[in-house]
């Protein structure tokens, strides 16, 4: 057979190949159901869905007015309502409430899971954020991270913290689906729902919070994750009595500083304690400069930083002393490094508050993105089990 007649029956090959892909195609198409390539998944607990849009004011900009503040939130109710309090969502910064919802590699996402187990859940998107409006020129400047940051540079924080991390105990990452890096299919999918985010929206995001609450009208479980992580505290500050728990899924931290992972130094930040934003102290506070501070001598490990932490006797933070709290992180994640701190201050005033890390439950491996990798059931499973055991 000579080269040409080799080069005619390739060719005829992959003709052949591909008609035969696009019939079949075409046949599973005819069906009305999607191709093998769109990952889903039965919804078969949920007994029904809605959507609301939440807070929100009127503002005025250049003789019109626009709705600034209001936040949209999925709600998911089970066919068979066995718990008696809901689940309320706070996200990460760059992200959307859709991350609850189904992980990068296909699989149902903690929303469904606790779903199953009865709860109603509560899934929003933060003001100026995903589906909820952003009012150009009002609600501030957008910023949007990078791959390289959240990947494959020396800032990487998500997930191939192995390769390319600087922070303790970066070389335990183990539980990302996938190779973490550019080009891999698990990977792009994540990096497709990180959105844009308004800087300076801390208020928005709380008000917002209030008015769900409020709107709910009878008592949930917060759990927070990073950037929410930092504001929940003050959601339940301004609502003690429709809050029954809290849980802290490697929240905005330390205390009055910010840690940077690579060199672990720290510079004001917090400056009321758990959050940026005030919150009701006793004896009372009306600035954070009245707060008098001490840092710990040495850190309670190797991995970790000193905290800084009030003199005694310390302000008490009194909506919050009948909220019991929780707070987890990955034994391989960069917040390792200080989320001890926020449970330490919490304690100190007055909030009784587990600290938890992952790895003392022996679930090993996890970096920031818990609800997302690979042994994610294993994680919630650990969370909604601390929720049945404290928040009565």
């Amino acid at each position: 057979m000579n080269a040409q007649t080799m080069t005619m029956l390739s060719t005829l090959l992959c003709i052949a190949a591909n008609l035969s892909a696009t019939n079949a195609l075409a046949q599973r198409s005819a069906t009305g159901t999607p191709t093998s390539t769109i990952p889903l998944f039965s919804t078969e607990h949920i007994g029904r869905q809605g959507f609301v849009h939440v807070g929100g004011r009127y503002v005025e900009k250049d003789g019109e007015h626009y709705m600034q503040g209001s936040m949209y939130v999925d709600i998911w109710e089970p066919k068979e309502s066995r718990q008696p309090y809901p689940i309320v969502f706070l996200h990460g910064a760059g992200q959307t409430g859709m991350y609850w919802q189904q992980t990068p590699d296909g699989r149902p996402g903690w929303a469904y899971y606790l779903l199953e187990q009865g709860y109603t859940v509560y899934m929003p998107d933060f003001p100026a954020r995903g589906r909820s409006i952003y009012v150009p020129e009002v609600d501030g400047n957008l910023q949007l991270r990078s791959a390289e940051r959240i990947c494959c540079s020396d800032t990487a924080a998500y997930t191939n913290g192995n390769e390319f991390g600087k922070w303790p105990r970066h070389d335990r990452v183990s539980q990302w689906p996938g190779e973490g890096m550019m080009g891999d299919p698990t990977f792009d999918a994540f990096f497709k729902t990180q959105v844009e985010f308004a800087g300076g929206s801390a208020e928005l995001i709380r008000d917002a919070y209030i008015a769900l609450l409020d709107r709910i009208g009878s008592p949930v479980i917060l759990i927070a994750h990073s950037q929410g992580g930092g504001i929940v505290w003050p959601i339940a500050d301004a609502r003690p009595n429709l809050v029954k728990g809290i849980v802290g899924l490697e929240p905005d931290g330390p205390p009055m500083q910010n840690v940077n992972r690579i060199d672990i130094t720290g510079r004001e930040r917090r400056n009321w304690g758990p959050s940026g934003l005030p919150m009701t102290y006793d004896p009372p506070v009306s600035d954070p400069s009245e707060f008098a501070l001490v840092v710990e001598e040495k850190p309670d490990e190797p991995d970790v930083v000193t905290c800084y932490l009030q003199q005694e006797p310390a302000r008490q933070l009194v909506n919050l002393r009948n909220i019991p709290a929780m707070i987890t992180v990955g034994d391989a994640s960069y917040h390792y490094i200080y989320d001890h701190c926020t449970a330490k201050w919490l304690n100190q005033a007055g909030v009784d508050t587990d600290y938890l890390p992952l790895g003392g439950a022996g679930i090993m491996g996890n970096a920031h993105e818990m609800m997302l990798e690979k042994n994610s059931d294993e994680v919630i499973r650990f969370v909604e089990g601390w929720i049945r055991d404290n928040v009565r």
